[in-house]
């Protein structure tokens, strides 16, 4: 099989996912092994207001967070940091970690997960999203707001 050189994409063209239909934050697909034959996964992560993650912890996988817009906390290995636009963070194998949105305002967060460590798989056989307006605008720089 043949890899492409270049793999592209437009925000206007995402695909959001939800893992379970009850979670509270879901996913806007950059590039991932799946979709684009890559060892890592790459999304936008969007957080409800009120939302987090459930506490969960990779094997042998790094977790790279970056906030676009919004802000919230992270909590990992017993520590909370309080996060918000341009902080970054990464999470090593074996930790176990909480991202919580405890605003009023979506949460968006670039994350990276490298090796994929079955994300992609997680994310993709979940329930489909339709990315709202709002969520497109800030994919695009056009809504990043504090």
């Amino acid at each position: 099989m043949m890899t492409q050189p270049v793999i592209g994409r437009r925000a206007q063209d995402l695909r959001g996912f939800r893992i379970s239909p009850d979670d509270t934050n879901y996913f806007a697909c950059l590039f991932d092994p799946l979709a684009d034959g890559v060892s890592f996964t790459l999304v936008v992560e969007i957080f409800e207001p009120g939302g987090r993650t459930p506490p969960n912890t990779h094997q042998a996988a790094e977790e790279c967070f970056f906030v676009l817009a919004g802000s919230g906390k992270a909590y990992a290995d017993g520590k909370e940091m309080p996060i918000g636009p341009g902080d970054a963070f990464v999470l090593r194998p074996g930790v176990e970690h909480v991202v919580v949105n405890d605003t009023d305002r979506k949460l968006y967060c670039l994350t990276l997960m490298a090796p994929n460590e079955g994300f992609a798989e997680l994310i993709r056989g979940g329930t489909p999203v339709e990315l709202a307006a709002e969520d497109i605008a800030v994919l695009t720089g056009r809504g990043l707001v504090a």
